[in-house]
């Protein structure tokens, strides 16, 4: 990936942290996008230069449209065109502040970054991509592999009606933009992030008894993937859902 720039929001940790650290290892220029965590990406922009690679550290709030447009334009004002444009941010449900708010505060907070903010700026993204004529144009999207078959539980519930929409939209988008821009998404399974470093025993039983290779994916199996898909390598997959799962399909 050498002379591509990619971007990658929610890149503060986790799975985008390791993403970010992939790709500058593979030789692009990356951006690294977060909310309001400074200091931890701070730490995943360090990570990345550690590698031999130039980052840079972008803000923005996805729940509001207006800075998702802005995003897109920060994004091209670091490097010039963005060849690869990785949407992993969402909404921390799981852990901290946002694990005790209401379901409906849940839904709605879901539906504004995982849906509508990840949406809009994988669409204008891409559209700008495609305009530009942007050489080995990529978009990634993030799913999860249980919610086209199902979760119980208030979460599984409620991220499953988020991640079907990001799935789905990605099929479209891929549609869409052919044949100047891929689209795929990564649909992970049990990755052991902040929520699985903490969960107790019978989660992480379940977790064994779920997955076929019997343990937690990390981050970082999710980033292989990534770098592979957002490369030119994979210059004939468009408009997939790939999931990385250790083999669940239950």
């Amino acid at each position: 990936m050498d002379g591509l720039t990619a971007m990658v929001t929610g890149a503060s940790t986790g799975i985008g942290r390791a993403i970010a650290v992939e790709l500058g290892r593979a030789g692009a220029q990356v951006i690294v996008h977060c909310r309001k965590s400074v200091e931890e990406s701070a730490i995943t922009v360090s990570a990345v230069e550690e590698q031999g690679a130039t980052a840079r550290l972008v803000t923005a709030d996805l729940s509001q449209p207006e800075q998702v447009s802005q995003l897109v334009e920060d994004a091209w004002a670091q490097f010039g065109p963005v060849n690869v444009w990785i949407g992993n941010a969402g909404a921390d449900l799981l852990t901290g502040s946002g694990a005790s708010l209401s379901y409906e505060d849940k839904l709605q907070r879901l539906l504004d970054v995982d849906v509508r903010g990840s949406i809009l700026a994988a669409k204008l993204a891409g559209e700008r991509m495609r305009r530009e004529n942007v050489l080995h144009a990529s978009i990634l999207t993030i799913g999860w592999d249980q919610a086209d078959r199902g979760m119980e539980g208030d979460s599984g519930e409620l991220f499953a009606l988020a991640k079907n929409a990001v799935m789905g939209f990605s099929r479209s988008l891929a549609v869409s933009l052919a044949p100047e821009v891929r689209v795929n998404c990564i649909a992970p399974g049990w990755i052991r992030t902040a929520w699985g470093e903490n969960v107790g025993e019978p989660w992480q039983q379940r977790v064994r008894e779920e997955t076929p290779l019997a343990r937690w994916g990390e981050p970082e199996d999710i980033a292989v993937v990534a770098r592979f898909l957002s490369s030119p390598v994979a210059s004939y997959l468009t408009g997939q859902v790939i999931n990385v799962n250790g083999g669940a399909v239950r």
